[in-house]
């Protein structure tokens, strides 16, 4: 039995065998959340065509040329087994850059570049259990790197953070929902925001993937620019708005940004591997990916000194809400940074945290640290900068 990375958690859906898609497939409509391995599925095209692929990550699978473009174009993520990757570099010195999660861009597509082959080998050769031995031994000596390799990153932020290159200027954490897409309004403001951020002094941080989190990396990183020039590349990334169907089309439209202008600011992002289909976003200087998503999120709240703005979002922005408060509430009050929630009728109304934040903070040390914001300079003024 091979019991994949996150397989407890309930939105993925291992499937190793032909029968047991088969089964699935005869009373399914989509393949959100579906993981699949090694199946040769070139005799069920029928059956990939009846369902929406969205979603989807399939490692190491055979297709026809035809499904595995119709697939792709539909949203899901195929890739092969990450094998030729090698052991993942466990004893790193120094956080990743955005070249070297994607080496090899230019000469061929996203699935080839390191980022995604380490997802993929993570995908494959982590959490195997059973009366294998092999696969056993693979499964621990597998687990033992990537707990190395997270141990390593995050020696190296912390370096990073404290006396290095990203030292020096309030860390502001900025959160948001993944779906916001280059050239919508969600986006610009995400990307206005970060901009502010580091004009008044500050250094953006976010989770690392697309949508809100790409957008604030991308007005830090871009700070420098008039407000023209910053308009210009915001509508020239639009030709490419989201990840799906193409993501290395999505990342080499934001490298063309970053050889325009080589010379942005610093920032970060601490994306996982966990989400592996969501591709890092490239304006953030500095990336500290994990393979461990608790110890990302963790991590991540836990290095905004400055602040954490929440932009909207769903379940995860939630999440992130109230881990952030937890800490807060429980913590000691001088080192209880900003909680500043943008959008006053979507925190409100649309998904109501605000209220339940606020009656939380009362009489504890989140008190007074909790803010619920429309414009950049409430949120500017609610985490001190400016």
């Amino acid at each position: 039995m091979i019991t994949r990375l996150g397989r407890s958690a309930p939105r993925i859906l291992d499937l190793e065998s032909l029968q047991e898609f088969d089964r699935r497939a005869a009373k399914a409509t989509a393949m959100r959340g579906w993981h699949l391995y090694g199946l040769d599925l070139t005799q069920r095209e029928g059956a990939l065509e009846a369902l929406n692929p969205a979603g989807a990550v399939l490692v190491d699978c055979t297709l026809t040329p035809e499904s595995e473009a119709r697939l792709r174009a539909a949203g899901a993520y195929v890739v092969a087994d990450g094998a030729e990757a090698g052991p993942v570099e466990a004893e790193r010195h120094s956080l990743y850059t955005p070249q070297e999660l994607y080496a090899g861009l230019k000469k061929g597509p996203y699935e080839r570049v390191p980022d995604a082959r380490i997802y993929a080998w993570a995908r494959t050769h982590l959490g195997v259990s059973g009366e294998n031995p092999a696969l056993a031994d693979d499964s621990r000596t597998a687990t033992r790197l990537a707990a190395m390799h997270d141990h390593s990153i995050a020696t190296a932020l912390h370096a990073a953070v404290e006396s290095g290159p990203l030292s020096g200027r309030p860390l502001v954490g900025v959160m948001g929902g993944h779906g916001a897409q280059r050239g919508g309004v969600d986006y610009a403001g995400a990307a206005a925001l970060g901009r502010a951020i580091v004009n008044a002094g500050g250094r953006v941080a976010t989770g690392g993937g697309p949508g809100s989190m790409e957008a604030a990396n991308l007005g830090g990183y871009l700070a420098g620019l008039s407000q023209t020039e910053f308009e210009a590349e915001l509508a020239a990334l639009s030709a490419v708005p989201s990840p799906v169907p193409d993501p290395g089309a999505w990342a080499r439209a934001a490298f063309e940004v970053l050889e325009r202008h080589p010379h942005g600011e610093t920032g970060l992002g601490v994306p996982t591997w966990f989400y592996g289909h969501e591709p890092p976003n490239v304006f953030a200087t500095h990336i500290a990916k994990y393979f461990s998503n608790a110890q990302r999120e963790a991590v991540l709240l836990v290095v905004a000194t400055g602040g954490t703005v929440m932009l909207p979002g769903r379940a995860g922005t939630v999440q992130e809400i109230f881990q952030e408060a937890c800490d807060g509430y429980y913590g000691a009050a001088e080192k209880v940074a900003p909680l500043v929630l943008w959008g006053s009728r979507y925190w409100t109304e649309t998904l109501p945290a605000w209220p339940l934040l606020l009656a939380l903070s009362k009489g504890s040390p989140l008190e007074g640290r909790v803010h619920l914001v429309d414009t950049i300079p409430e949120a500017l003024a609610a985490l001190g900068l400016g």
